[in-house]
């Protein structure tokens, strides 16, 4: 989740596809929240180490863009 600015989505996106290259671009959710201050960004990946997941989770956490990750 982040703040609802342009290029937030195409830069968590390429955070994940740098990470999960065959990630599915289909699976992208978003949702403004209820005032669009902040935009949410779902991705499904099928993750192949717990080591991917990790170094995925820092590299969107370290984004300025990024306020939340879960």
């Amino acid at each position: 989740m982040g703040k609802s600015q342009a290029g937030f989505a195409q830069a968590v996106l390429a955070i994940v596809q740098s990470h999960a290259p065959d990630f599915d671009a289909a699976t992208v959710q978003m949702k403004s929240s209820k005032g669009g201050k902040y935009l949410s960004v779902t991705f499904v990946i099928r993750a192949t180490s717990r080591e991917q997941l990790d170094n995925l989770y820092q590299a969107l956490c370290d984004h300025p863009m990024v306020v939340m990750a879960l």
